[in-house]
């Protein structure tokens, strides 16, 4: 059975692959030019470091999605489930709203870098090079967003009606 987000991780999980072919390949084309012919081309270093920003980029994304990335959780040890899922809620909502801001003050940095009208190698403006930042912390910023409201759910599910009927008014018998 398809999911609905088959094609956008597929196209995600593809570029991951095509930028890691081509720095490969790219690098290993400058080494070989470098040790046997003593030439290099001018462009392929900067176009390295800017597709080691793009992988990164979106292998932080793909690790987001797949909630694969760095977890600090010395605190699981000492609660109990649901108190961990709490605590991960809480987590990832700060983490949506830190990516978030991050992408904001991106997509400004990035317009600076717009109307700047720098270039990059091979005629390339710097923007277009930097773009995958706001872009992909936005995508990081809404799937944290969208876990946490998961989890936010879960717990309304679980403890909200009870809640609410606990402190719901009593009635006024007639």
């Amino acid at each position: 059975m398809k999911h609905r987000y088959d094609l956008p991780h597929r196209f995600e999980d593809g570029l991951l692959v095509i930028l890691l072919g081509g720095m490969i390949l790219l690098a290993a084309v400058q080494i070989l030019l470098r040790n046997f012919l003593d030439i290099g081309l001018v462009w392929i270093d900067p176009a390295l470091r800017s597709m080691v920003l793009w992988l990164g980029m979106i292998g932080a994304s793909i690790a987001s999605r797949e909630n694969r990335h760095i977890h600090i959780d010395f605190l699981s040890r000492l609660f109990g489930r649901q108190i961990n899922l709490a605590i991960q809620g809480l987590v990832t909502l700060v983490s949506a709203g830190v990516c978030l801001l991050i992408a904001w003050h991106g997509a400004h940095w990035l317009r600076f870098e717009y109307l700047d009208r720098l270039v990059g190698f091979a005629g390339i403006p710097v923007w277009v090079l930097e773009i995958v930042i706001p872009l992909s912390f936005t995508l990081m910023g809404l799937r944290y967003g969208f876990s946490a409201s998961r989890i936010g759910r879960y717990f309304y599910r679980r403890f909200g009606r009870c809640i609410a009927q606990h402190f719901r008014p009593a009635r006024i018998s007639k």
